[in-house]
């Protein structure tokens, strides 16, 4: 525990000693405060760095892009294996393992060791490896290299002890899976097959032994040759040469029939006792044509073959099907008897099996269920019922339903949500289930002590929003809501938004919660905003509209005092804005059709709509099109539901819209919030001509995540830049204010400070060298870049002069904005209108992930390419070709792919200090109770808005407090000129008292809407407040802002916005993500880099408690989906269908292990049926057959050393490990100090026998000197 004591007096970020090379954060202005009244924060800090470490706790969803299969039927858990090296180990619900081979090689195939809490997995490295189910996280015993073959197929006999491995070549080697060591007996190609034959039979793609007799062992080759190996006499009894490729083989359960699949489509039964052509030919899906010859097939991929006591053996295969009719779905067909069911399958199947009442293969199998593995999905069919159900899934297998576009984590929610959430959502699940119990229901697990509510909300590319139950590290689906449902549906050819928007306009981009207040609010990709409320019953609602207006617009060329004439936001007395620039905002009013492009992207529903229980829209909010331009993406929301206001922002300017009057407060650009206050140098701009629509749309559709994919989703919260040709002179500005809705609906107009367009100021000569123009969102290359081997770079005494300039360093941002705009040169004529050229292309780039943008392929003239790699080389990011007059044509998609995969980013001052001359985005927003003023003594409702620049602005609201006024009276809002400054993006603000305890935001207590009325408890708004001085009357009034940007966080005092700790979080990256977050009775701010680190910093003190390297390769996905929440937990999206959470807490980790689910539970090996003694006297000698007598190292010696590679596992000291760290931890500690005791004891031993050794030599001499001097007398010494 460590106390943390700040001295206040005279204390400013202004000083040249200070940590800080940034213009002063204690002042609106950029100049020192006055001191403020010397007083003391006593802040007792109890975090340490104990309490934190960093682990993965449990892993959801369906296993990306899977490759294997198998099932314990005695132990009942399913495993599947991935090409990435994973191995997910599935059981009852809450009994989920995941596992990762280090070598990342993709699993080939999987055997359980049946009832012994072991498996094996075949990698493509031609590696086997031997996991221990037997603790809560499997960990490898034993690995086993081969050097010279390739693994094709393993095969493990139910209780035995000798693994069968067929190789490319064609051999079979046996390993002894006790040791993992290979055995001298090998079964070559050339001995299984006829000396005679003079090709190589190909792969071994089938092993098994004999159901009649463990001594023979079944071999299929590619090539269509099948050979019976004697084991004992070492020679094969029989070999079958077909002419068609063989794909597997399954055994009939007496032994006596096999029946094989092939590449034609047939499948051929065997009979033992004449192995000269097969017993039967079929062609399930092939016709006869009217020529008499059979339909070409498919091959048939994999065959089961299983036998039943009441009814005809079941013949289930996959794959099968003509060629002639195309566009069928992949299908598993199940002949039963004469019956045949195809079952079509939404995706190819991967891999399916049988699931029988008995783990021996000479019973009568009883099949029971399949399992069917699909690339994107896990199914099961109940083959008990005529109709072949499907059992309902237990685990989330379909997040990944539609693409996974954004997620948000609720730790410790409000306890009554989840039971409501599941109530609703239960009215919608699907039916036609199977009755029957999952049949997948191994492992035990139980509830921990150590849980509390927790929700998982993903939104979707298909609009749609799923809420999970995810307490106690498992996950359930509780409430699904369509969002697409508020509009109409996107006629073909309707409009300009329709021919643009493709295939996904709902994509949710982000969500914002309040679970006290049941509010919820989605931001969707066609720049849209939908507000739900919570309601038990059902309702007919008209869904309110409102349409705003935030963009730039377009004007003639106007000079310097014409802008300054004509302000967005008027002041008292003059003249209001131009009719075209206001747009109606009251509920429900529409753009009319008239006016050119001034409509929204979707159209909402403008009937009676009946909504069922759950969320129901209360209002949708739009940004339009403006002159063939599309509205920006929204990188910012925040919801109050106390205050009753939503506020929202994007590249070109801040809206707030009081959702309880459905009324437009506040819409204005950010260079207006600013008013006189603002602490950059600006020269003024003079808006283009005509304005050009963009041939590239910035809300294209989204796409699934997988390889096959022509689009991606681009994630960023920031600007994007352009460089002109002209080095005469460098224009810092800002966009035009969009034309603003003042208070709609307000009898009080508010009034706001002329914006500085007035004082232009001259910048250092170095910086008038280059000029960059924020209104576009693409880059120009300079004029004298066109050599293929010239790179774009900037002289060494620009960057200091743009870095002095401009104050402190700034992460490049990237932002979808509009298409490129002219540039306004500065000479002697004045400002002039200036384009470019078809000879110049833009670029974009993206960065840092919050919002999202979708890039397209793209065009490049010739000569275009290498001005890119240009642009990569300077930024160090990807740069995509914008060029308005050639809109498509496409490149390499693994390029695209490996583009997404990298997050490095020019840190160089220049960089920084171009990007900073562009468009100032909104990137994060905060309701809350704060002094928007250094005089006020009271907190008031605020609103802190963070810009891409690292610009903190406060924005003082007055909001009537009366139920009844606050529906009627307006609320009037103003910036107050408060500037805070940080290095890059903002990201997250956060709120402390004076004693270290994070102040929530206000909320409404939910009141149902819907509900009857009544008329003893009329319905009234109930208000939680948290206000900053209510606890705090020993410390005095105020209160510390925690403000957390790409590079540095910072720790305000309120209301002196004096700077009292300040931390650089990196200087070679950049946060991607950061929350201030509850851990063990404390506050802590939680960073995610773009490098990989995940750290964190005590508060408000910003000492590094945390600092891991945890993922060192990322992509976009995870920077789009990661988020933190309390109780030291996080997640995010792992691969396109899984989610990863992970701790941070010391805590959970000590208790992670009684909150898993064990996979291995004791249960006896049920018997062999009785076979009776006629079966037994005429069916062999099965039970005779002694594996170790042939295989063992004394019959059949040791096989080559050269050939494989025993590797020891780390699964005893991970188990030891992992023991220690839970319920057993003073046992397994107690057993260490017992080894290193013993350890002691036997150095003691060793010394003691030395000692003794030297002892005895000794006793030696002196003997054999006495002996000498034995008769000599005295005198003859």
């Amino acid at each position: 525990m460590k106390k943390f004591r700040k001295v206040l007096d005279g204390l400013t970020t202004s000083s040249p000693g200070g940590p800080i090379g940034s213009p002063s954060c204690g002042s609106a202005a950029g100049t020192p405060t006055a001191a403020p009244t010397p007083r003391e924060i006593d802040v007792q800090e109890t975090l340490i760095s104990e309490n934190f470490q960093l682990c993965k706790t449990v892993r959801h969803g369906f296993p990306y892009q899977p490759t294997a299969l198998a099932f314990d039927p005695v132990q009942k858990i399913l495993a599947i294996g991935s090409r990435s090296g994973g191995v997910r180990i599935l059981g009852r619900p809450g009994v989920d393992c995941y596992c990762q081979h280090e070598s990342g090689a993709a699993v080939l195939q999987l055997q359980f060791l049946i009832n012994e809490g072991a498996l094996v997995t075949a990698c493509a490295d031609d590696t086997l490896h031997l996991w221990n189910l037997r603790q809560r996280r499997p960990a490898v015993l034993h690995s086993l290299k081969f050097n010279r073959e390739r693994i094709t197929f393993c095969h493990l006999p139910f209780q035995s002890k000798w693994l069968y491995v067929g190789t490319e070549r064609g051999n079979t080697h046996i390993v002894n899976i006790e040791s993992f060591i290979l055995s001298g007996y090998v079964i070559m190609w050339n001995k299984a097959i006829e000396l005679s034959t003079k090709t190589h039979p190909g792969p071994v793609v089938h092993l098994s032994d004999s159901p009649k007799d463990e001594g023979k062992l079944l071999i299929g080759f590619e090539s269509g040759t099948i050979v019976q190996w004697d084991l004992r006499a070492k020679k094969a009894d029989f070999r079958i040469y077909y002419d068609e490729a063989i794909h597997s083989v399954s055994w009939h359960h007496e032994g006596k029939q096999f029946m094989c699949s092939h590449s034609d489509g047939s499948l051929t039964l065997w009979n033992l006792r004449n192995t000269t052509k097969p017993f039967q030919v079929t062609f399930p899906h092939g016709k006869i044509q009217k020529d008499g010859r059979k339909e070409s097939c498919k091959p048939i991929l994999k065959v089961e073959y299983k036998t039943s006591r009441s009814s005809e053996p079941f013949v289930i295969f996959s794959g099968g099907l003509s060629y002639d009719k195309a566009g069928r779905r992949p299908t598993l067909t199940i002949m039963h008897g004469k019956a045949i069911t195809v079952l079509e399958m939404d995706y190819p199947i991967v891999e399916f099996m049988v699931l029988c009442e008995t783990p021996y293969n000479n019973e009568v199998q009883e099949p029971y269920a399949v399992v069917v593995l699909l690339e994107k999905d896990l199914i099961v069919v109940d083959l008990t019922q005529s109709n072949f159900p499907v059992f309902e899934n237990p685990y989330p297998m379909d997040i990944h339903e539609s693409p996974v576009t954004c997620t948000a984590y609720f730790a410790d929610c409000p306890p009554d949500i989840i039971p409501i959430l599941y109530s609703i959502g239960t009215k919608h699940k699907k039916t036609g289930y199977s009755q029957k119990e999952w049949p997948v229901s191994g492992g035990t697990w139980t509830l921990g002590s150590h849980t509390y509510p927790e929700i998982i909300i993903t939104g979707h590319a298909d609009g749609s929003i799923k809420f999970w139950d995810a307490s106690a590290i498992t996950l359930q689906m509780l409430y699904k809501l369509k969002t697409s449902k508020v509009f109409e549906k996107p006629k073909p050819g309707e409009g300009r938004a329709a021919e643009l928007v493709e295939e996904d306009p709902f994509a949710v981009q982000m969500v914002s919660w309040c679970p006290q207040s049941r509010i919820f609010c989605v931001v969707g990709i066609s720049a849209h905003i939908i507000l739900y409320r919570f309601s038990k019953y059902d309702a007919n609602t008209q869904i309110v509209s409102l349409e705003v207006r935030l963009q730039c617009e377009p004007e003639d060329v106007i000079s310097p005092s014409e802008n300054e004439n004509n302000p967005c936001f008027t002041e008292p007395g003059s003249h209001s804005p131009q009719p075209h620039h206001q747009h109606p905002a009251s509920p429900g009013n529409r753009t009319p059709e008239g006016m050119k492009d001034s409509v929204p992207c979707l159209k909402v529903k403008d009937r009676m709509v009946r909504v069922p229980p759950g969320y129901q829209s209360d209002l949708v909010i739009q940004l339009l099109w403006v002159d063939g331009e599309p509205p920006q993406q929204i990188t910012s929301l925040d919801i109050n539901s106390a205050y009753g206001l939503l506020a929202f922002g994007n590249c070109n300017g801040l809206a707030v819209v009081d959702y309880l009057q459905k009324t437009i407060l506040l819409c204005m650009s950010t260079l207006d919030l600013y008013g006189a206050t603002d602490p950059y140098q600006r020269l003024t701009r003079s808006p283009r001509r005509n304005r050009q629509s963009t041939s590239e749309f910035c809300m294209r559709g989204l796409s699934n995540f997988y390889s096959d994919s022509k689009k991606r989703i681009r994630t960023s919260y920031q600007s994007l830049t352009e460089l002109t040709d002209n080095q005469q002179s460098i224009d810092m500005e800002r966009s035009k204010s969009p034309t603003s809705v003042c208070s709609v609906g307000s009898p009080v107009p508010v009034h706001y400070p002329t914006s500085l367009h007035n004082d232009p100021r001259i910048l250092p000569e170095p910086v008038a060298s280059l000029r960059a123009s924020h209104c576009s969102p693409v880059f120009y290359l300079l004029d004298n870049v066109k050599g293929p081997g010239r790179k774009l770079s900037l002289p060494t005494d620009l960057k200091t002069d743009l870095d002095h300039v401009n104050g402190h360093c700034t992460s490049p941002t990237s932002q979808p904005c509009s298409a490129g705009k002219p540039r306004v040169p500065m000479g002697p004529e004045g400002p002039r209108l200036a384009r470019r050229g078809p000879g110049r292309p833009p670029f974009r780039k993206a960065q840092s992930a919050a919002c999202m943008e979708i890039s397209l392929p793209v065009s490049h003239t010739e000569g275009h390419a290498s001005r890119r790699a240009m642009l990569q080389q300077l930024h160090g990011v990807t740069m995509y070709s914008h060029d308005e007059h050639h809109t498509t044509a496409s490149y390499c998609w693994s390029e695209r792919e490996s583009r997404e995969n990298s997050f490095s980013r020019s840190r160089s001052s220049s960089v920084s200090s171009i990007d900073r001359d562009t468009k100032e985005a909104i990137t994060t927003l905060q309701f809350g109770e704060s002094y928007g003023r250094k005089s006020d003594a009271l907190p008031t409702p605020c609103l802190w808005v963070g810009t891409s620049l690292g610009v903190v602005l406060l924005i003082p609201m007055s909001i009537p407090t009366d139920q009844e006024e606050r529906m009627e009276e307006a609320v009037t809002i103003g910036p107050s000129g408060a500037v805070l400054m940080l290095k890059g993006s903002v990201l997250r603000f956060g709120f402390l008292d004076c004693m270290g305890a994070l102040i929530q935001s206000p909320y409404e207590v939910w009141r149902d809407l819907n509900a009857p009325e009544d008329p003893d408890r009329p319905r009234r708004r109930k208000l939680v407040h948290f206000s900053p001085s209510s606890s705090q009357d020993a410390c005095g009034e105020g209160h510390l802002a925690v403000v957390c940007s790409e590079r540095q966080a910072k720790v305000f005092l309120m209301p002196s916005q004096s700077c009292l700790f300040v931390h650089n979080i990196t200087e070679s990256s950049f946060v991607l993500r950061a929350d201030v977050v509850s851990v063990c009775n404390s506050v802590c701010l939680a960073c995610f880099c773009a490098n990989g680190h995940v750290m964190t910093l005590s508060l408000p003190s910003l000492r590094p408690l945390m600092d891991v390297n945890y993922l060192p390769l990322t992509d976009m996905r995870i920077a789009r989906t990661f988020c933190f929440t309390n109780g030291g937990q996080a997640l995010y999206l792992s691969s396109p269908t899984e989610i990863q959470r992970i701790t941070y807490s010391q805590e959970m980790c000590d208790n992670l292990q009684e909150m898993l689910g064990e996979l291995f539970t004791p249960i006896e090996t049920p018997e062999a049926q009785n076979r009776g003694f006629l079966k037994g006297f005429f069916g062999g000698n099965a039970h005779t057959f002694d594996r170790e007598e042939l295989f063992g190292e004394a019959a059949a010696g040791k096989a080559s050393r050269s050939l494989a590679q025993h590797i020891p596992g780390q699964g005893g000291v991970e188990g030891m490990k992992v023991a220690a760290s839970g319920v057993v931890g003073e046992l397994a500690r107690a057993r260490i100090a017992l080894d290193e005791r013993g350890q002691r004891l036997g150095e003691l031993e060793e010394r003691t026998a030395l000692m003794m050794t030297s002892a005895e030599t000794f006793s030696k001499h002196a003997h054999e000197l006495m002996l000498k001097c034995k008769d000599k007398k005295w005198y003859q010494f």
